[in-house]
Formats: structure tokens, C-alpha cells, sequence
């Protein structure tokens, strides 16, 4: 992470440490809150807002409240993506419904997003209306995407161009609408607000193949988690849906037959990963991942006599990147 952004990054986590008072109540409306915004998380959404005003020349606290607002909505749909999932862990912490239960995980989980839209308007009145148009509109797609996600787990099979569109809605958008965010409060005209926009998604894209790669085939040290997750769940990640294309007959029974199994069986993440090899899937899905971070990239051109600092986002665009965690 880039030396200039921590210092915005350790005040953000200030931030989120103080917005529900210790005093609020009813606690068990207001607790669990607090936890979910004091487990840590690298901030890379708000971090995103301010960079923009940052790197417009403006003050970043015009951004705050809305920087704020953005991960918030990005707590709100984990805990509760975490009850969908019935995940028991969340950054290495115990989830919301499993550390209180499933009813506060929810009504928890609303109040988060209630507090979003508040801090989302926080900003001078005549940003208020773009900025909940963009901020509305990109609420509503991750839940599309995190619809699409769970009824991809019921098909048989999920077209490549399904797939990228679902994890841009899950998780792209809200990238751009980070950056779109901080454009608006920069007064940068549209055409730039657009390209900031299509580097969040683009990157966000690349960024979530990235997740695809690493549950596979990454450092389980690094990774924090059990390699292999993806595969033991049958989940049709973008290394099946290219293996289903590239390979041979034997090889897609193989990879169906696998997928058909359920639970952790001994030698069925070994198996899958190499049928992704020697069908040239992994080598694809990586192909992708750097096809989507270049064109993050040219976004950038058209901003350089605009922005001060447009390194900035190509630091920021490469840690994400290169990032093996």
C-alpha cells in the first residue's frame, strides 16, 4: 500500500471505530454493529473516494462522510452474505449471527445499511441528489449479483459472460461507485466521472478473478484460508466454467464427476486442480486476470491533466494485482 494513502487508511479506521457510540442503545441492536466495523478490513472502497479528491487537489474530509457511508454498505452486505452463506468466520473473527444469532445478524445488518444512506447524504446539498442516484443504484445491483451467485450454485452450467457480470455486480461496482463518488464531490465533469468509473470496474474485475486463482492455487500461509474452498463447495468459478470449454470429453466427465460429489473427499481438490491445468484453464483465467487490470489502466489516460497524482491509482491498481492474500 502506497506510504501517502495508510496515514487517510489508520484515520478511516478511527473513524469507523467511533461512528456507534459505546452508549447507544439497545446494545443488542448496537453491539454487534460495532464489531463488524472494528474487525479490521483493508478500507480499500474509501479509501478509493478519497484518493480521487486527493488526487483532484481538493480536501479529502469533503469525501469523508460518504467514504464512510461506502463501507458501511460494504459491512452491511457481509454479515449479511455471511448468514446466506452460514460462514462462521469473517476476517478471522467469529461472524455476527454466529457470535449472536441469526436474527440480530439481520436486523443488525439493516440498521447498517440505514446508517449508509445517512452518511451517504452527509455531503453539500447540491452533491446529495448524484450521489444517492449512484450510491442507489449500485445498493441494488450487488444484490442482483449476490442473487445471481446463489442461483449460479442450482445450474449446470453458467456462461463466462454471466459469471463476469455477476462479480462485477458483487463486487465491482461498488468499487466504481466509490470512485464515481469522489469525482462527483470534485466536480470532475462526466466523461471523467465515467473513466474513474470504469477503472474501478475493471479493476474490481481483475481483482476477483484474482480471488478465483488464490482459492485455488494460492499459499494457504498467505492466503489465511483453506486452499481449495471453491472446489469443495462445486462452486462454478470462472477456472470450471474455462475448463468445461477448453478441455477434452474425458476431462470434462472427470471435472463433472468430481463437482457431482459433495463434502471434502479425499483427493478431489488435488484432482480438480489439475484437470484446470491440463485443460489450460488456470493458464486463461490468468490471461484474464491481466487483460482486465490493462484495461483498468488506459482508463487512466484521459484523467493525466486532470488528476495530480494518477499514480496514485496505478500503485493502487497494482497492489490489488500482485497481491498474494
Amino acid at each position: 500500500m502506497d506510504e501517502r494513502l495508510k496515514a487517510l487508511q489508520q484515520a478511516l479506521d478511527r473513524s469507523l471505530s467511533e461512528l456507534i457510540p459505546s452508549t447507544a442503545e439497545p446494545t443488542g441492536l448496537y453491539d454487534p454493529m460495532r464489531y463488524i466495523l472494528g474487525i479490521g478490513g483493508k478500507r480499500l472502497r474509501p479509501l478509493l473516494t478519497l484518493m480521487v479528491l486527493k488526487a483532484a487537489g481538493k480536501d479529502p474530509q469533503l469525501g469523508w462522510s460518504a467514504a464512510m457511508g461506502i463501507e458501511v454498505f460494504h459491512n452491511f452486505s457481509l454479515v449479511h452474505d455471511d448468514i446466506m452463506d452460514a460462514a462462521p468466520l469473517r476476517r478471522g473473527k467469529e461472524t455476527v449471527h454466529e457470535k449472536w444469532d441469526v436474527n440480530t445478524g439481520i436486523l443488525s445488518g439493516d440498521a447498517l445499511l440505514v446508517k449508509a444512506y445517512q452518511l451517504m447524504a452527509d455531503v453539500p446539498k447540491d452533491k446529495v441528489a448524484p450521489i444517492l442516484e449512484v450510491f442507489s443504484e449500485t445498493a441494488l445491483q450487488v444484490c442482483e449479483g449476490q442473487q445471481w451467485d446463489v442461483e449460479f450454485e442450482q445450474r449446470e452450467s453458467v456462461r463466462e459472460e454471466d459469471y463476469i457480470r455477476m462479480i462485477q455486480y458483487k463486487t465491482s461496482v461498488l468499487l466504481g461507485c466509490a470512485l464515481k463518488v469522489g469525482a462527483i464531490l470534485s466536480d470532475l465533469p462526466e466523461n471523467h466521472q465515467k473513466a474513474l468509473y470504469s477503472f474501478g470496474l475493471e479493476m474490481g474485475t481483475s481483482f476477483q478473478i484474482a480471488d478465483d486463482l488464490l482459492d485455488a492455487f494460492g499459499d494457504p500461509e498467505k492466503f489465511g484460508k483453506k486452499v481449495g474452498g471453491d472446489i469443495l463447495e462445486n462452486k462454478k468459478t470462472l477456472l470450471f466454467i474455462a475448463a468445461e470449454r477448453l478441455g477434452s470429453d474425458d476431462q470434462k466427465r472427470s471435472l463433472r464427476q468430481w463437482y457431482s460429489i459433495n463434502g471434502d473427499v479425499s483427493g478431489k481438490v488435488d484432482a480438480v486442480k489439475e484437470i484446470f491445468e491440463s485443460t489450460g484453464a488456470r493458464r486463461y483465467v490468468e490471461d484474464q486476470k491481466r487483460s482486465y487490470y490493462e484495461s483498468a489502466i488506459s482508463n487512466l489516460t484521459s484523467l493525466d491533466n486532470v488528476l495530480v497524482a494518477t499514480d496514485l491509482f496505478e500503485d493502487f491498481a497494482r497492489y490489488l494485482y500482485e497481491r498474494d492474500h
